[in-house]
Protein backbone atom coordinates (compact mmCIF):
# COMPACT_ATOMS: atom_id res chain seq x y z
CA UNK A 1 0.00 0.00 0.00
CA UNK A 2 1.34 3.19 -1.20
CA UNK A 3 0.58 6.92 0.89
CA UNK A 4 0.59 9.85 -0.08
CA UNK A 5 3.12 12.18 1.51
CA UNK A 6 3.49 9.56 4.02
CA UNK A 7 0.26 10.54 5.84
CA UNK A 8 -2.70 8.65 7.18
CA UNK A 9 -5.53 10.62 8.49
CA UNK A 10 -7.46 8.85 11.87
CA UNK A 11 -10.93 9.77 11.32
CA UNK A 12 -11.97 9.60 14.72
CA UNK A 13 -15.48 11.79 14.32
CA UNK A 14 -18.44 11.15 14.76
CA UNK A 15 -20.30 12.62 12.19
CA UNK A 16 -20.24 11.50 8.45
CA UNK A 17 -20.82 15.49 7.84
CA UNK A 18 -18.13 16.47 9.60
CA UNK A 19 -15.85 13.31 8.11
CA UNK A 20 -16.59 14.50 5.05
CA UNK A 21 -15.86 18.04 5.56
CA UNK A 22 -12.92 17.56 6.96
CA UNK A 23 -11.56 14.89 3.69
CA UNK A 24 -12.60 17.32 1.80
CA UNK A 25 -10.46 19.84 3.03
CA UNK A 26 -7.43 17.63 2.51
CA UNK A 27 -8.26 15.64 -0.32
CA UNK A 28 -5.32 17.28 -2.05
CA UNK A 29 -3.25 16.12 0.71
CA UNK A 30 -3.97 12.75 1.52
CA UNK A 31 -5.01 9.57 0.15
CA UNK A 32 -5.95 7.27 2.87
CA UNK A 33 -7.78 7.44 5.85
CA UNK A 34 -7.84 5.32 8.86
CA UNK A 35 -11.42 4.85 10.29
CA UNK A 36 -12.61 3.11 13.77
CA UNK A 37 -14.86 2.51 15.93
CA UNK A 38 -15.99 5.87 16.62
CA UNK A 39 -16.96 6.77 13.08
CA UNK A 40 -18.40 3.35 12.31
CA UNK A 41 -20.47 2.86 15.42
CA UNK A 42 -22.06 6.06 15.01
CA UNK A 43 -22.72 6.72 11.06
CA UNK A 44 -22.53 2.56 10.10
CA UNK A 45 -20.20 0.80 8.28
CA UNK A 46 -21.24 2.11 5.13
CA UNK A 47 -19.36 4.78 5.74
CA UNK A 48 -16.38 2.82 4.31
CA UNK A 49 -18.24 3.08 0.61
CA UNK A 50 -19.40 6.97 1.16
CA UNK A 51 -15.94 8.28 1.29
CA UNK A 52 -14.35 5.89 -0.84
CA UNK A 53 -16.59 6.84 -3.30
CA UNK A 54 -16.94 10.60 -2.60
CA UNK A 55 -12.82 11.14 -2.23
CA UNK A 56 -11.34 7.60 -3.49
CA UNK A 57 -9.45 7.22 -0.74
CA UNK A 58 -7.69 4.14 0.43
CA UNK A 59 -9.88 3.26 3.91
CA UNK A 60 -7.87 1.52 6.86
CA UNK A 61 -10.49 0.21 9.24
CA UNK A 62 -8.66 0.31 12.33
CA UNK A 63 -10.69 -2.36 14.47
CA UNK A 64 -7.83 -3.78 16.16
CA UNK A 65 -9.72 -7.06 15.83
CA UNK A 66 -8.71 -9.50 18.74
CA UNK A 67 -11.06 -12.38 19.21
CA UNK A 68 -11.42 -16.23 18.87
CA UNK A 69 -10.61 -17.33 14.66
CA UNK A 70 -14.51 -17.72 14.17
CA UNK A 71 -15.46 -14.46 14.72
CA UNK A 72 -11.89 -12.71 13.53
CA UNK A 73 -13.07 -14.30 10.24
CA UNK A 74 -16.40 -13.11 10.23
CA UNK A 75 -15.70 -9.54 11.39
CA UNK A 76 -12.83 -9.52 8.50
CA UNK A 77 -15.39 -10.99 5.72
CA UNK A 78 -17.70 -7.94 6.65
CA UNK A 79 -14.81 -5.09 6.58
CA UNK A 80 -13.53 -6.15 3.32
CA UNK A 81 -16.72 -6.79 2.08
CA UNK A 82 -17.75 -3.38 2.73
CA UNK A 83 -14.78 -2.13 0.59
CA UNK A 84 -11.75 -1.49 2.89
CA UNK A 85 -8.53 -1.41 1.70
CA UNK A 86 -6.83 -2.70 4.94
CA UNK A 87 -8.14 -4.24 8.57
CA UNK A 88 -6.19 -3.98 11.66
CA UNK A 89 -5.80 -6.88 13.93
CA UNK A 90 -3.66 -7.27 17.27
CA UNK A 91 -1.69 -10.39 17.42
CA UNK A 92 -1.49 -10.81 20.77
CA UNK A 93 -4.85 -13.38 20.47
CA UNK A 94 -2.23 -15.74 18.74
CA UNK A 95 -1.60 -17.55 15.15
CA UNK A 96 -5.17 -19.30 14.58
CA UNK A 97 -6.68 -15.60 15.35
CA UNK A 98 -4.74 -13.49 13.20
CA UNK A 99 -4.69 -16.01 10.56
CA UNK A 100 -8.26 -15.82 10.44
CA UNK A 101 -8.16 -12.04 9.34
CA UNK A 102 -5.06 -13.30 6.68
CA UNK A 103 -7.05 -15.66 5.22
CA UNK A 104 -9.96 -13.06 4.62
CA UNK A 105 -7.29 -10.42 3.37
CA UNK A 106 -5.69 -12.79 0.70
CA UNK A 107 -9.19 -13.88 -0.68
CA UNK A 108 -10.13 -10.20 -1.26
CA UNK A 109 -6.81 -9.43 -2.01
CA UNK A 110 -6.27 -6.53 -0.03
CA UNK A 111 -3.88 -5.80 2.98
CA UNK A 112 -3.86 -6.74 6.84
CA UNK A 113 -1.96 -4.99 9.13
CA UNK A 114 -0.77 -6.63 12.26
CA UNK A 115 -0.75 -4.23 15.39
CA UNK A 116 2.65 -5.01 17.28
CA UNK A 117 2.24 -2.03 20.31
CA UNK A 118 0.27 0.67 20.77
CA UNK A 119 1.42 4.45 21.13
CA UNK A 120 -0.38 5.23 24.65
CA UNK A 121 1.40 5.05 27.94
CA UNK A 122 -0.31 2.21 29.21
CA UNK A 123 0.71 -0.07 25.91
CA UNK A 124 4.02 -0.56 28.09
CA UNK A 125 2.63 -2.15 30.84
CA UNK A 126 0.98 -5.83 28.90
CA UNK A 127 1.51 -4.64 25.06
CA UNK A 128 5.33 -3.38 25.11
CA UNK A 129 6.55 -7.06 26.62
CA UNK A 130 5.00 -9.18 23.68
CA UNK A 131 5.10 -6.59 21.10
CA UNK A 132 8.70 -8.41 19.63
CA UNK A 133 6.69 -12.09 19.57
CA UNK A 134 4.19 -10.60 17.88
CA UNK A 135 6.49 -9.38 15.68
CA UNK A 136 8.14 -12.26 15.41
CA UNK A 137 5.10 -14.39 14.94
CA UNK A 138 4.06 -11.40 11.75
CA UNK A 139 7.38 -12.38 10.17
CA UNK A 140 6.68 -15.92 10.28
CA UNK A 141 2.91 -15.66 9.00
CA UNK A 142 4.48 -14.13 5.92
CA UNK A 143 2.52 -10.91 7.06
CA UNK A 144 4.03 -7.54 5.62
CA UNK A 145 2.17 -5.02 7.24
CA UNK A 146 3.05 -3.77 10.78
CA UNK A 147 1.50 -1.20 13.44
CA UNK A 148 4.00 0.62 15.78
CA UNK A 149 4.09 3.55 18.08
CA UNK A 150 5.72 6.60 16.78
CA UNK A 151 5.90 7.97 20.71
CA UNK A 152 8.27 5.69 21.09
CA UNK A 153 11.09 5.53 18.63
CA UNK A 154 13.33 3.24 20.26
CA UNK A 155 10.84 0.68 20.72
CA UNK A 156 9.70 1.68 16.93
CA UNK A 157 13.45 0.76 15.78
CA UNK A 158 13.40 -2.75 17.70
CA UNK A 159 10.34 -3.47 15.39
CA UNK A 160 11.28 -2.73 12.28
CA UNK A 161 14.48 -4.67 13.45
CA UNK A 162 12.52 -7.60 13.59
CA UNK A 163 9.96 -7.40 10.55
CA UNK A 164 12.78 -5.96 8.10
CA UNK A 165 13.17 -3.37 5.92
CA UNK A 166 10.89 -4.52 3.33
CA UNK A 167 7.84 -4.38 5.57
CA UNK A 168 5.41 -1.88 5.45
CA UNK A 169 5.16 0.26 9.10
CA UNK A 170 2.51 2.94 9.76
CA UNK A 171 2.87 4.66 12.86
CA UNK A 172 0.20 6.39 15.35
CA UNK A 173 0.59 8.91 17.53
CA UNK A 174 1.72 11.99 16.14
CA UNK A 175 0.88 15.32 16.93
CA UNK A 176 -1.13 15.24 20.21
CA UNK A 177 0.21 11.92 21.67
CA UNK A 178 3.36 13.55 21.27
CA UNK A 179 5.74 11.65 18.13
CA UNK A 180 7.79 13.30 15.91
CA UNK A 181 6.75 13.24 11.71
CA UNK A 182 10.09 13.39 11.00
CA UNK A 183 11.79 11.18 13.87
CA UNK A 184 9.11 8.14 12.98
CA UNK A 185 9.33 8.75 9.33
CA UNK A 186 13.23 7.66 9.28
CA UNK A 187 11.84 4.54 10.43
CA UNK A 188 8.87 4.02 9.76
CA UNK A 189 6.90 4.16 6.01
CA UNK A 190 3.65 6.30 6.90
CA UNK A 191 2.51 8.11 10.00
CA UNK A 192 -1.00 8.17 11.16
CA UNK A 193 -2.23 11.46 12.52
CA UNK A 194 -5.58 12.46 13.77
CA UNK A 195 -6.59 15.02 16.82
CA UNK A 196 -3.68 17.12 15.42
CA UNK A 197 -5.56 17.40 12.05
CA UNK A 198 -9.82 16.80 12.43
CA UNK A 199 -9.49 19.30 15.72
CA UNK A 200 -8.32 22.30 13.78
CA UNK A 201 -9.47 24.76 12.61
CA UNK A 202 -7.61 24.57 9.26
CA UNK A 203 -7.32 21.19 8.58
CA UNK A 204 -5.30 21.28 5.63
CA UNK A 205 -2.74 23.74 6.92
CA UNK A 206 -2.55 21.34 9.63
CA UNK A 207 -1.54 18.94 7.64
CA UNK A 208 1.06 20.98 5.92
CA UNK A 209 2.76 21.99 9.64
CA UNK A 210 2.74 18.25 10.21
CA UNK A 211 4.84 17.83 7.03
CA UNK A 212 7.13 20.18 7.45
Amino acid sequence: MKVKNNIILALDVMDIDKAITICDKVKGQIDTIKIGYPLTLAVGIECIKILKEQFNFQVICDYKVADIDATNEKIAEITYNKGADGLICHGFVGEDSVQACLDKANEYKKELFLLTEMSHPGARKFLQPNAEEIAKLGVEMGIKNYVAPATRPERLEIIRNIVGQDAYIISPGVGTQGGSAKETLKISDAIIVGRSIYNSNDPKKAVKDILS
